[in-house]
């Protein structure tokens, strides 16, 4: 009986060990970050939100060709990319993403374009292009959505099936040897 509980306790403290801190972890406070951090007009950029708890999200700005659709893993924050117009005054452009039923704001700066002579801004479009396809790439983005992984509840569950499972081995074992040896 005494190597049962023993045994009991070191599997309850490796699923301690094991287990996600999800839920402990700080995100930071609550925001949209750009990079680059001035983007010039007609540029790519990558957006990251912090404070999202789910696992999708949708970045919207006046500054943005369209808006742009954010994935991540929950808790640690929502990563996407998108173009900044070509025709776009300089200044400051808000960025409102919404995720879950939460909004989450932050600014992208627009510099003013250094003009040099006989350079041009790169041709972008101005609008979401629906260039061939038939539309698969909006089923691409779910996929992309879906294809995250499992999240904190599904590997806590994970954890806890195994652990159990472990239990029942050593309680299975722990019988067979007592009636073998009287």
């Amino acid at each position: 009986m005494r190597s049962m509980r023993l045994t009991l306790c070191a599997g309850a403290v490796v699923a301690a060990a094991f287990t996600p801190g999800a839920y402990a972890a700080d995100a930071g406070p609550a925001g949209v970050s750009v990079n680059p951090a001035s983007p010039a007009s007609g540029s790519d950029v990558r957006l990251w939100a912090t404070g999202c708890v789910g696992r999708t999200g949708t970045a919207v700005s006046d500054a943005f060709v369209s808006d742009a659709r954010l994935t991540g893993a929950g808790g640690g924050g929502l990563v996407g990319d998108t173009r900044v117009r070509t025709a776009l005054r300089p200044g400051n452009y808000a960025v409102r993403v919404d995720c879950d039923g939460h909004q989450v704001r932050g600014t992208v700066t627009v510099p003013a374009p250094h003009s040099s002579p006989g350079v041009s801004a790169p041709a972008s479009p101005v609008a979401p292009v629906n260039a061939g396809g038939g539309g698969t790439a909006r089923l691409a983005a779910a996929d992309d959505a879906r294809a995250v992984g499992p999240g904190t509840r599904q590997a806590v569950v994970g954890l806890v099936l195994a652990s159990v499972a472990a239990v029942v081995v050593v309680v299975r074992s722990a019988r067979r040897g007592d009636d073998g040896r009287d």
